[in-house]
């Protein structure tokens, strides 16, 4: 991981880049949101409470959240995690909007979420277009 962050520390980011340590805690913070609200709507699901289909894009949204490391640290792709960044956030606004008429407080939640997302997806897309 520290090959990782000497290839990251070394690309060209935008001066309103937020320092490196940012990243851990604000993360941190955010799992256990989302471990807590998506953990409810999985439960939802199990107890037949709400249909699959809610929870999918809850499925899809943790499997593109989770790739993102592996794309942007081990396999070291500016592109390619541009896209997957982009599904992180188009999977969580499905999720927010699918979850909404079944649990208000599992929408209210992801706020946080939705901004940070929607602020790496557009670091992302500027780290990787200035290292193009």
């Amino acid at each position: 991981m520290n090959n990782a962050y000497n290839w990251y520390s070394q690309l060209i980011k935008p001066t309103w880049s937020p320092p490196s340590w940012i990243f851990g805690p604000v993360w941190t913070v955010l799992y256990i949101m989302i471990a807590v609200s998506f953990g409810k709507v999985f439960l939802m699901v199990i107890k037949k409470e709400i249909p699959f289909i809610v929870a999918l894009p809850f499925i899809l949204n943790l499997i593109f959240n989770f790739a993102f490391t592996t794309i942007q640290f081990w396999l070291k792709n500016n592109p390619l995690a541009a896209v997957d960044i982009l599904l992180v956030l188009i999977t969580l606004i499905w999720a927010m909007i699918a979850i909404y008429p079944h649990m208000k407080w599992i929408t209210y939640i992801q706020i946080p979420y939705l901004i940070w997302v929607s602020f790496a997806t557009v670091l992302q897309f500027t780290i990787t277009y200035l290292n193009r």
